[in-house]
Formats: structure tokens, C-alpha cells, sequence
């Protein structure tokens, strides 16, 4: 077998050459966009992910300090509120950065699949909130972990899934959903890097007519 053939059935090369078709440095990290990605609604998907960061480093605190910490001291306290706020930013940043998606069509010119990547992001994420909910260990999630546990019966989902099981929701919040999101964000991200980020309606026309959009 030749050098040649070798290489040609390497898959590190293979995947090299994959990574440098559809995902260059200067597509991943751009040095300028397209000036109506300054637009305020553009903004959301950013601060969806800084948020995301954020939930990331507070739960790792509030795993290390354990579900006491945030009942009885004060840096646990505050690490909780400071993910309870990292939650309300992330959700509010999802929710409308998928609104804002659908009603530009983002899904227009091929780009079908970033918008189906992000739409399940957005569902896996909404039951990762819910478990968060369930693992206050308070009045508030004895009432939600009830009321959920009504429905996933109701569903035919009790069996699989006990909402009052605090062992049972513990690593599918801490562990199971979040992986989820980080690596459907992740692919998220890279099929925007690797389509770029759809024209607003009319931008075609403008551009075709000499106009900046």
C-alpha cells in the first residue's frame, strides 16, 4: 500500500480536512458580521450562552457545597440566587431568540438543521428547568414536584420518571440534561458559524439594488 493510499485512509485526515472545508478559523471566529446582526434582536443568542456559562460555574459551586449550603450560609445563598438569576436570563434569552427565529424564517437558504438544533436546545432546556425547580427542596418544588408527577402520570411517564424521587431528579439536572444542552448549544453554534446568520426579509432586495442592509 502507498503513502498516498494511507493518507487517504486516515481518518484523522480525513476529519482534518472536514474541519478546514466547513468550519475555517476565519468562520469561527470572525473578525466582522454583516451590520444587521447589530440589530437588538440578533443579540439574544449571546446572551442565551453567556447565561449558559454562567448556570454552568454556579452549579458546579452548588454541587461542590451540597443542597444544605444554599438554606444555611450566605456564599451558598448567594451562589443559589445567583443561579436562580442565570436561569430567569437564560430561559428569557432562549425563548425569544427562538421566537425572533421563527418569525425571520431563520430556517431559510439551507439552514434547516440550525434551526431544528436550536429548537430541541430549547426543549431540553425547559426540563432541565423544570428538575432545577424540583430541587429547591422547598415549599415552592414540593408543589411543582407534586403537581409534575400528576402529569408524567397522566402522560404515561410516571413510571420512568418519579419528579418526587430527589435522587432520581439529582443527576438528570446536574448531570444527564445539561450535558444534553451543552452539546446540542455546541452543534447549535458551529451550524451558525458554518451557514452564517440568515438575511432579514428584504435584505436580498437592498443589496441587489446597491442599498446597505
Amino acid at each position: 500500500m502507498s503513502t498516498d493510499e494511507k493518507t487517504e485512509k486516515n481518518w484523522t485526515t480525513g476529519a482534518h480536512d472536514y474541519v478546514t472545508k466547513y468550519w475555517p478559523y476565519n468562520r469561527l471566529l470572525p473578525g466582522d458580521e454583516p451590520i444587521y446582526v447589530a440589530r437588538f434582536w440578533y443579540s439574544f443568542g449571546a446572551i442565551t450562552v453567556g447565561a449558559f456559562v454562567m448556570l454552568i460555574a454556579t452549579g458546579i459551586i452548588l454541587v461542590i457545597q451540597g443542597p444544605m449550603a444554599w438554606h444555611t450560609s450566605t456564599a451558598g445563598r448567594f451562589f443559589d440566587a445567583t443561579h436562580f438569576w442565570s436561569v430567569q436570563i437564560f430561559m428569557l434569552g432562549i425563548i425569544v431568540h427562538a421566537l425572533a427565529g421563527f418569525w425571520t424564517a431563520a430556517w431559510r437558504k439551507g439552514r434547516w438543521m440550525t434551526w431544528m438544533l436550536g429548537v430541541f436546545t430549547t426543549w431540553v432546556a425547559l426540563i432541565t428547568a423544570l428538575t432545577g425547580y424540583l430541587l429547591q427542596t422547598n415549599f415552592d418544588s414540593q408543589w411543582v414536584s407534586t403537581s409534575a408527577k400528576d402529569a408524567f402520570n397522566a402522560i404515561g411517564f410516571g413510571q420512568i420518571f418519579n419528579t418526587m424521587n430527589l435522587g432520581q431528579v439529582m443527576p438528570w439536572h446536574v448531570v444527564l440534561l445539561p450535558l444534553i444542552v451543552t452539546v446540542f448549544l455546541g452543534v447549535h453554534i458551529l451550524w451558525v458559524r458554518r451557514h452564517g446568520v440568515v438575511e432579514p426579509f428584504g435584505a436580498e432586495d437592498d443589496i441587489s439594488e446597491g442599498v446597505e442592509s
